[in-house]
């Protein structure tokens, strides 16, 4: 069926009620039905309830009323009848209930003051008017009354009374001097709400003696004026030179003139007052202030906010004013008057009442014979309003009985009604505020549908545009509405169409083969009704050839063209305009069918020009801009990428193809090479652009391939060498009609999440290859090896089902097949699929252990069999763990290690494994929902391993001739340790290796002392554990032995001597002079003598000093190629460090213990450490010996 929108009935009976009196039927104004529809009166037009009048003017009461047939009118007047017939002043106007009393010739209008009430009665019930009160205006005149004039001094506060006559209504009061002009008012100065004019402080320009107080009443056109009031301002001097004589009190008249004083309220009084208005009236609060300086006043709400966009200030802030005013505006409004002397507050305590308002006015209810239905009225106020019902105008206590009726408050129920219950009834809320009454009338009708739009309508329509098909109704029951196109048998679906509520079909895009008849057809249970109406689908008026942007020179001819396609049964207009307006009535100006040419161009002529082609149904325009410019040079040729193609147009439409044709545009001066088409699918992909195909650059026409059930638009692009044009305009749209779908959903999978299910999965055709509404999917299965017979199921467009209750990995043929409403789509291809898969059953059997060295071995073990997996098998995983060592017997499990094998595989190698370790394992099957029960574990030990190197080696306690090792035992024997293995070899001052020395050592000692060393000797040891499977890694060390003390301090008694200090420095001399030769010579290039015999004596061994420092090289060990470690070298603290020169031989010998040869060569231990000195200046920092001080020079 069409869309249409439905108001559901709640399961409440009053809420179906009201949904039922919501949804009631509405009477058209139609002249036609109404000639012949029998209807209750209905008050359309009335006078204010309260109703003011010129006594000068004929009084006009108004009461119209409509009704079939036509009501009668009937008057009260106070509560009684009221005889028009019996006063010759009074008449009521034909076929209304208006009055008109005729005061003008005769009679006064206080005679006719009254409550008017007006009566609107046919057969189906009476209407009744609000109680209208008559009263006429009143302007009566002042008093008369002798005004003293007002003599008061400088700076006092002065209040001028109106009070004006009481009228009707309310006069409005200003204030004037005798030439009728406005006297001015400030902050100082005012009129207060109850027109009297305040005065702050008076000051001598305020002496004048015509302030009048006028009050003007609007309703009379009258304006009525006080006696004037003199009032005089003088100063205190004045009043000191006038009654000096008779006054002593010096102190008052001396005072100065402008006594300042605090602020006081003139109005109101006291400190506190209260106003009371009624919701949604005009709030009017006000305070004025007298003071010197003058006050200036402030408001606030206490405990909240004024509202912002409902609050005023009048006459200087005096006033504050809040519109539109609401019971939340309720609450204390205080002013505050503040000057330089101090500052007084007024609060005012606002109550808002409320006379009644509606919440729900009751509405007519147009019913058929036992149909049910109800009447609210629902109003509130402040006080609470009292609700009562009236029925044709008669209290509904004392009205008829009507046994359909029941009343429930504020509500009227009606059940099953029937043609007597139709009734006018009269809903009236009150307090004390006042009172609302509203007419609602019940109209019982037994109505066979009638269509009220004409017969055989002619719609026009352009088309991709909407087209709305009126179908005007009336029946009771309230008839249903359906559309026909065609005479065709079924009725229009929503999928193109929508129905509205008033009968109305709207197609919200038409198309070419939306043309047609159309039938509307309308039923309720007393019969049927309908209505061919006809649409016709036009071509839009297009302009295919725009004005263009044109620049000329003065004195030229310019042309702009407008060429307009448009439908060959329309006849267009084409209209020019310049700048928005008519062209000038000028010769110039020629306009032929399709061009508009301007000769002899002035500046004046420059604008836009527009063309406007106008159809019946619609109008298109186009502008151009026209410069006009002083001549120039032709400009160069422009080279662009070519203009957008336009005027696209669709021809040769077929169910799967169509042809376009275009009109290229510019190509900017260089040749168009292809053209780009795209399409838009409006129904399903509103807004996307795709590519469609591409045509050469010669060609304006192609044939395109389509789907069914799309909603095509096209455009085009042009491409050049330059680049791609914009796209043109889209063309019309073209939707293609619905099909079978040409192809089935892919990636269809059959998978369970439950070991019994089956979850059948596919990717969903999108919009564009569903080929038709109604897009679902057909889902067969079955199994492979047991069912002959496919289940199928028909799915919505989804992308899933789940078959449940199926048994455990089972293969499955799957298929998955398109439908919609045309059709199905080809057999789909089978796939096969397994139901849900579950855990393993059966562990692994007859594992094997093979262990292949200390750190790896190779498992074995027979497959499980394929049904007891129970799903795709995935691998085997081998659990595996460390359970103690064979060493340590330690009984704590350690952490399991995981390695798994892929696929069917039933060996596979563990490495990693610990040398000398008890370990066990386990074997598991692997598939998708995961691991079977473990294999029972298998315990294997891996054989003895070579050590690793000893933890720590360290050399203490060094003697002349012994040095003590001390050592932690390997921290991963991987084995029993069976012995240690201690190498050693001392080290020459030339860094040469002596003799090996090999010791065994037990395997239960952690230290061991060597003996019979050489004292001031540095030797280097190796230190490796052994187990049964072979030697560990070694760890090296180095130390020195201690130098002896005896030889020492000889040395040191020789160094005493005299004779000895005297060769020593003969020797020092010597080697300065020849220090200083060879520096001489080393600049010219020689060598020097020390320098020759050292390089003829140099140890290959020994690496040479690096010249970049003039240090030597490291000592490297044949046998490893590491570099003695740094720690090794200086095991005790009396190593004597070697230093480094640029300029000097390196020392040799430790400490003092240093000889010298006959030929002032070194004797003596190479020194294993050395320290950097300055290249020059450098001192020695070691003790002063004979020794040092040489070592010093060298």
């Amino acid at each position: 069926m069409p869309k249409k929108k439905r108001l559901s009935a709640g399961r409440v009976p009053l809420m179906l009620f009201l949904c039922q009196m919501i949804s009631a039927l509405e009477v058209p104004l139609d002249p036609k039905l109404l000639e012949d529809l029998v209807q209750p009166p209905t008050i359309t037009q009335q006078s204010p309830k309260d109703y003011i009048i010129d006594p000068r003017e004929n009084i006009v009461i108004q009461c119209e009323a409509k009704g079939k047939p036509p009501p009668s009118f009937s008057w009260t007047r106070n509560g009684t009848h009221f005889d028009i017939d019996k006063d010759p002043l009074v008449t009521m106007k034909p076929g209304s209930g208006t009055l008109t009393i005729n005061i003008m010739s005769e009679g006064k209008a206080e005679t006719y003051e009254g409550v008017y009430q007006c009566t609107a009665r046919n057969e189906r019930g009476a209407a009744i008017s609000n109680n209208i009160v008559i009263r006429p205006s009143r302007s009566p005149l002042w008093t008369k009354e002798k005004l003293e004039p007002i003599t008061l001094r400088n700076g006092q506060s002065l209040v001028l009374p109106c009070r004006p006559p009481i009228g009707l209504p309310p006069p409005i009061i200003f204030w004037m001097d005798n030439s009728f002009q406005r006297l001015p008012q400030s902050e100082r100065v005012s009129q207060g709400l109850n027109g009297d004019l305040y005065f702050s402080n008076v000051l001598p320009e305020d002496t004048r003696e015509d302030y009048i107080c006028y009050a003007r009443f609007n309703h009379t056109q009258t304006i009525q004026q006080k006696q004037p009031i003199s009032v005089k301002v003088i100063s205190v001097d004045e009043l000191n030179d006038t009654i000096a004589a008779n006054l002593s009190d010096t102190e008052f008249y001396g005072a100065k003139s402008h006594r300042q004083r605090p602020p006081a309220f003139l109005t109101p009084d006291g400190n506190t007052s209260r106003k009371e208005e009624l919701r949604g009236n005009v709030l009017s609060l006000e305070c004025i202030a007298e003071g010197l300086p003058t006050p200036i006043i402030y408001w606030i709400k206490e405990d909240g906010t004024l509202p912002i966009n409902r609050t005023f200030y009048r006459n200087f802030k005096k006033t504050l004013q809040i519109v539109q005013v609401t019971e939340a505006d309720s609450g204390n409004y205080q002013c505050i008057a503040k000057n330089a002397l101090g500052a007084i507050h007024h609060t005012i305590s606002v109550t808002v009442k409320a006379a009644p308002y509606w919440i729900i006015a009751p509405q007519n209810l147009v019913l058929s014979p036992e149909e049910d239905g109800a009447l609210i009225c629902r109003a509130s106020g402040n006080p609470k309003p009292r609700i009562s019902w009236l029925s044709n105008g008669v209290p509904i206590e004392i009205a008829p009985d009507d046994p359909s009726r029941k009343i429930d408050g504020d509500t009227i129920i009606f059940s099953k009604v029937q043609e007597r219950s139709s009734a006018v009834y009269q809903c009236n809320a009150s307090n004390e505020y006042g009172y609302l009454l509203a007419n609602a009338f019940v109209n019982v009708l037994a109505e066979p549908p009638r269509i009220l739009t004409s017969a055989n309508t002619l719609y026009q329509v352009i088309a991709n545009r909407p087209a709305l098909l009126d179908c005007a109704f009336f029946g009771s029951p309230l008839p249903t509405i359906e559309w026909f196109k065609d005479a065709k048998g079924s009725a229009l679906r929503e999928d193109i169409y929508v129905l509205h509520e008033n009968g109305t079909l709207e197609i919200p895009v038409a198309q070419k083969d939306s043309t047609g008849t159309y039938t509307c057809v309308a039923r309720n249970k007393l019969g049927m009704a309908k209505n061919d109406v006809h649409l016709e689908i036009k071509d839009p008026t297009r302009i295919i050839k725009q004005p263009e942007y044109a620049v000329v020179q003065r004195g030229s001819t310019v042309s702009f063209e407008c060429k307009v396609k448009h439908d060959h049964t329309l006849i267009p207009t084409v209209t020019w305009l310049k700048d928005h307006g008519e062209l000038p009535s000028d010769g110039r100006f020629t306009v032929d069918k399709d061009h508009l040419v301007v000769t002899d161009v002035s500046d004046d002529d420059g604008g836009t020009y527009t063309c406007v082609a106008n159809t019946t149904l619609d109008n298109v325009s186009a502008s151009a801009v026209l410069s006009v410019v002083a001549p120039t040079p032709t400009p160069a040729p422009i080279y662009d990428v070519p203009n957008p193609p336009f005027d696209l147009e669709l021809t040769d439409q077929l169910d799967r193809s169509v042809q376009l044709s275009w009109t290229p545009g510019d190509d900017n001066n260089s040749p168009i090479t292809k053209f780009i088409i795209e399409y838009e699918d409006a129904m399903h992909e509103p807004g996307l652009w795709h590519h469609q195909t591409e045509v050469p650059g010669t060609q304006t026409t192609a044939q395109l391939k389509l789907s069914p059930y799309v909603n095509y638009s096209f455009r085009v692009m042009a491409e050049n060498n330059l680049g791609r044009s914009l796209p043109s305009e889209a063309s019309e749209q073209y939707l293609t009609k619905a099909a079978e779908p040409d192809k089935n959903p892919t990636a269809v999978e059959g998978l369970g999440s439950e070991p019994d299910n089956l979850v059948i999965t596919w990717k969903p055709l999108n919009g564009f290859e569903s080929n038709g509404p109604g897009l679902q999917y057909k889902v067969s299965w079955r199994q492979k090896d047991g069912d002959d017979e496919w289940t199928s199921v028909v799915v919505a467009n989804v992308s899933k089902y789940i078959v449940s209750g199926t048994p455990t990995f089972v293969p499955y043929l799957i298929k998955v097949q398109a439908l919609n409403d045309a059709g199905f789509a080809p057999e789909p291809a089978v796939v096969m699929g397994h139901s849900g898969e579950d855990l393993p059953m059966v562990a692994p059997g007859n594992v094997r252990v093979n262990v292949v060295n200390s750190t790896l071995a190779e498992v074995h073990w027979d497959p499980v069999p394929l049904k007891s997996i129970r799903g795709h098998l995935q691998g085997y995983r081998i659990y595996y763990w460390k359970a103690q060592s064979s060493l340590t017997r330690n009984r704590r499990h350690l952490e399991k290690k995981i390695l798994t094998f892929q696929g069917s595989k039933t060996h596979g190698m563990l490495p990693g494994l610990e040398p000398f370790s008890h370990y066990s394992l386990n074997v598991r099957v692997v598939n998708g929902k995961g691991e079977g029960p473990a294999s029972a574990d298998k315990v294997f030990n891996t054989p003895e391993g070579v050590p690793s190197a000893p933890s720590s080696l360290k050399i203490v306690n060094p003697t002349l001739d012994s040095l003590t090792l001390e050592w932690e035992p390997p921290s991963h024997p991987n084995g029993i340790l069976t012995e240690y293995t201690l190498k050693y070899q001392p080290i020459n001052s030339t860094h040469e290796l002596g003799p090996l020395v090999d010791l065994k050592i037990p395997a239960n000692k952690t230290h061991w002392t060597l003996k019979n060393l050489n004292f001031s000797t540095r030797y280097k040891f190796y230190f490796y554990a052994q187990t049964a499977a072979g030697s560990g890694s070694q760890i090296t060390e180095e130390a020195i032995t201690t130098v002896d003390e005896a030889m020492a301090s000889r040395q040191v008694d020789i160094a005493t001597q005299g004779w000895f200090i005297g060769l020593m420095c003969a020797v020092a001399l010597l080697i300065l002079i020849l220090l200083i030769v060879c520096f001489i010579r080393r600049n010219k290039g020689g060598k020097y003598p020390v320098k020759e015999k050292e390089d003829a004596h140099a140890d290959p061994e020994i690496q040479p000093m690096k010249e970049d420092d003039g240090t030597f090289g490291e000592y490297s060990d044949a046998e490893d190629h590491k570099p003695l470690k740094k720690g090794s070298r200086t095991p005790s603290d009396r190593t004597v460090k070697k230093e480094d020169s640029d300029d000097s031989l390196v020392d040799y010998g430790e400490g003092v213990n240093g000889q010298f040869n006959e030929d002032g060569s070194f004797i003596g231990q190479y020194s294993g450490k050395k320290e950097k000195e300055p290249a020059e200046g450098n001192e020695s920092s070691e003790a002063p010996s004979p020794v040092n001080a040489m070592n010093s020079f060298v």
